[in-house]
């Protein structure tokens, strides 16, 4: 049987490299200016969170994941009083805000990027700035994020796609402070991943090109290249593939060769493999935590559901540079994680019994793990991507009910456990 099987119908369109992937809007549940209860609570959490917490914790090495989780649960019809649980479950692992070693100013901005102790300092700046903007946060966006030979939005998927995710829930719920704490991560967790966007060297035709990710992954996990590399997973194997001058090559190749010739559907296939890579994936029962989901997995799907909101509403000539860096962000994972076997079967023989998405929300807001980001953040995207696509053969729904059913905790840390995942998110 194969590993990969899922096949997307050929359409008749065609994207130019500045084209852009055409989606609906995205829904908004603006919440700044709604007097309903619980928009009030979520709104109030939101600002209290942003007032009290920093948004990197732990050392600098965690992020805070509280706008996610409140934002997912308030969206799947969350009362106030659970929203109020999940704040208070959140913060207990918080850190509260301490003073940056300096100020950040307009003309020297960027020179502080990648140094994750200058977030409040950059918290302070960009809230400037929205005063200089007329409190216009989308064109705060525009400028910090998308102008410049090195813009942000190219480097969006380091720190483990929380800039990335994070800003998919400014869009989602028309919040500035939310924008600003994207913004501040984006910063704080610049890498020298951007140069694979920024610098055009490295986007070159692959020498095996397929429109399907599904079969570029396929190769990815056959070829010998990368056996036996890592004696674990972890993210920290990232850093090893990309500095050898081979594997590093090997793996920009099968990054090139997907060729976005009808990107809509294209995008379409892309969020079925990421909910295939943490619902579908067999870990060996040799491994540590075998019986649990891949935590790292989870981040591509929630990154990808993030993609889906922000190509409704940025311009079209980020669209496939955007898709393009969350392919990036998949492989990089992939291969990392020892490129796991993943059967789609496993998704598509689920028997429903009756079980709708009624029963997944329900699970969310009410199952012991209600308050674990993640688990939400993952059911809800599979929902989200069902309502973009359409669901004709339930393969979201059955991956969604799947994974309600069978989630107990988090793994993928390699043969380091727990000690791994206290350092799961040092991504430079």
């Amino acid at each position: 049987m194969a590993m990969f099987s899922f096949r997307l119908p050929q359409l008749p369109t065609f994207s130019l490299p500045g084209s852009g992937i055409k989606l609906p809007k995205s829904t908004v549940h603006s919440i700044e200016e709604n007097p309903d209860k619980r928009a009030r609570t979520l709104k109030h959490l939101i600002k209290h969170n942003h007032i009290t917490h920093s948004v990197i914790y732990n050392n600098l090495r965690f992020h805070n994941h509280t706008p996610h989780i409140l934002c997912s649960s308030y969206i799947l019809g969350a009362e106030s009083e659970l929203l109020n649980q999940i704040y208070e479950a959140e913060s207990k692992t918080l850190d509260p805000w301490v003073d940056s070693p300096g100020e950040i100013a307009k003309h020297d901005w960027r020179a502080y990027l990648g140094k994750r102790e200058y977030q409040r300092a950059y918290i302070d700046f960009f809230e400037d700035q929205l005063v200089e903007h007329d409190y216009d946060w989308n064109a705060l966006l525009d400028e910090f994020l998308l102008q410049g030979e090195a813009p942000l939005i190219n480097n969006l998927i380091s720190g483990l796609g929380h800039p990335l995710i994070h800003l998919g829930y400014a869009k989602e719920i028309a919040s500035r402070t939310i924008a600003i704490e994207a913004l501040t991560l984006a910063a704080c967790f610049y890498n020298d991943w951007h140069v694979y966007l920024d610098d055009p060297k490295y986007t070159k035709p692959s020498e095996n090109p397929s429109e399907s990710l599904f079969t570029i992954l396929d190769r990815v996990t056959h070829d010998r290249t990368f056996d036996g590399l890592f004696d674990h997973r972890g993210l920290n194997n990232i850093e090893k593939l990309l500095g050898d001058e081979k594997t590093a090559a090997v793996t920009l190749d099968y990054w090139n060769a997907w060729t976005l010739s009808n990107s809509r559907d294209q995008f379409a296939e892309s969020q079925k493999l990421a909910v295939a890579l943490l619902v579908a994936a067999q870990t060996p029962s040799t491994l540590p935590n075998s019986n649990k989901h891949d935590f790292f997995a989870v981040h591509l799907l929630t990154s990808s559901h993030a993609v889906r909101v922000l190509l409704s509403t940025l311009p079209s000539k980020h669209h496939i540079p955007l898709v393009r860096q969350w392919w990036l962000f998949t492989l990089l994972v992939y291969i990392a994680q020892q490129r796991p076997k993943v059967n789609i079967d496993n998704i598509k023989l689920v028997e429903l019994e009756g079980r709708d998405w009624k029963f997944v929300t329900h699970v969310a807001l009410t199952s012991p793990y209600r308050t674990d980001a993640h688990f939400v953040k993952a059911l809800r995207s599979m929902h989200e991507a069902s309502k973009t696509w359409g669901d004709p053969n339930q393969f979201y729904l059955k991956a969604a009910v799947k994974f309600a059913d069978e989630f107990r905790g988090w793994g993928g840390f390699g043969s380091a456990g727990m000690e791994e995942l206290e350092g799961k998110e040092q991504l430079n």
